[in-house]
């Protein structure tokens, strides 16, 4: 038989983790089926297995995160947008493959898929317009009684732990991690239980961007498993609660409670599509205020 008659076996894909600019399997060597969403809601066709992370890759994520935060926030606002607009630009390059995963991930038709991926793109490319605009927004000079400048400027909070929308696999992954990186803070994602694969595929397009290792790390598995470690976790700044159900919700606050995170509470969101805003961005900004002398020359007052 020829090559060219004979059938081809399919080539799967090995969807695996994305943590400190790397590919990892969970540690633990546990997989979980991942199948497509129909349109009835039931089980649809199997589309790979993939990795269900354990406390041990969430707490190695957190590492990543941290070792990554001071050269990401020490990164000028300009190259942070120059970075985020890369990602956007490699997102474009892979768009069918992209359409292909949320549409079997959330049983969208091509054409609504097409657009959702789209609208993420384009998600993209308006944060990475605000990456040098946020601190002009948030940050100013403010005045005061007395011979002094008095500045307020905003900085990143630190390690943020983001619970990923549960439904929208991509268009809100991106919202949620966008804003967060944007600012200049690091971020641990725990994706969408069900609908993982189109967060892992993200890994694949971040580590070809620019953006250094550890500033995103993806984990793929149960929020209610990671959600209450990354919660307590001491090297954690901070944690977004939009996945979360009512239930993980309250006690994943009141773990965070115990080094006094900034906690983002679930906000439900209707269309992810529509405007932002910058409230996911101003939620993990810390603002630093400086006080410097004008320099008052003389009994006459006169200064500089």
């Amino acid at each position: 038989m020829s090559e060219s008659s004979s059938a081809r076996l399919s080539v799967f894909k090995t969807y695996k983790l994305y943590v400190g600019g790397k590919f990892p399997r969970s540690e633990s060597g546990r997989v979980y089926e991942v199948t497509a969403k129909t349109s009835s809601g039931g089980k649809g066709k199997w589309l790979a297995n993939a990795p269900l992370s354990s406390r041990k890759d969430a707490r190695d994520a957190v590492v990543a995160a941290r070792k990554a935060f001071g050269g990401w926030s020490g990164a000028t606002a300009y190259n942070r947008g120059q970075i985020l607009y890369r990602v956007a630009e490699m997102l474009e390059g892979r768009r069918e493959q992209f359409v292909r995963e949320v549409g079997e991930a959330e049983g969208l038709s091509k054409s609504k898929a097409a657009a959702v991926v789209d609208a993420a793109i384009d998600r993209w490319v308006w944060y990475a317009g605000w990456t040098d605009k946020i601190g002009q927004i948030v940050g100013g000079a403010n005045p005061v009684a007395g011979p002094f400048f008095n500045l307020s400027t905003p900085e990143p909070t630190g390690v943020v732990t983001v619970v990923a929308p549960q439904v929208s696999s991509f268009l809100g992954l991106v919202s949620v991690i966008a804003p967060v990186i944007a600012t200049g803070n690091t971020v641990v994602v725990i994706a969408s239980e069900k609908a993982p694969l189109p967060a892992l595929s993200l890994g694949e397009v971040l580590a070809t961007s620019d953006l250094p290792g550890g500033v995103v790390n993806i984990l793929s598995g149960k929020a209610g498993e990671m959600g209450p470690h990354l919660a307590s976790h001491q090297d954690v700044n901070a944690i977004d609660l939009a996945g979360a159900d009512a239930a993980l919700a309250k006690e994943l606050e009141i773990a965070a409670a115990d080094n006094l995170k900034r906690v983002l509470r679930p906000q439900p969101v209707d269309d992810w599509s529509a405007d932002p805003g910058t409230a996911r961005m101003t939620a993990f900004l810390e603002t630093k205020t400086v006080w410097h002398p004008t320099g008052s020359l003389g009994a006459g007052g006169s200064s500089y």
